[in-house]
């Protein structure tokens, strides 16, 4: 999934949010005052929001995981066939933040 998928599908996904809260407001207001066949459409209606919303959600979970599983192997393999590099890598991060720390340190 590329940046402007990534983007896409979170619009997507707060839309649907907002579309369940509002839908479940007006539930809320219209089940105060009225009872019968309205009530059991407005209610259908959230329970199909909130199903769609939760099954994108596990969509968008699942991606995520799927990710994370992939960039874990490719850094456990690039680690295995470069050791030495992934030291040096380390210990140039370590220097920066180091580095970093000491100059937010030396500020105050």
């Amino acid at each position: 999934m590329d940046t402007v998928t990534v983007e896409v599908t979170k619009e997507k996904l707060l839309q649907d949010l907002n579309k369940v809260v509002a839908e479940t407001e007006t539930l809320l207001r219209d089940t105060a005052t009225v009872g019968g066949e309205k009530v059991a459409t407005w209610r259908t209606g959230v329970e199909q929001s909130l199903r769609a919303t939760k099954a994108r959600l596990a969509d968008i979970e699942h991606t995520a995981v799927e990710k994370a599983k992939a960039t874990a192997q490719a850094t456990d393999h690039y680690v295995h066939e470069k050791p030495w590099q992934a030291i040096g890598i380390t210990a140039g991060v370590g220097v920066l933040v180091g580095l970093a720390i000491g100059m937010m340190l030396n500020r105050r």
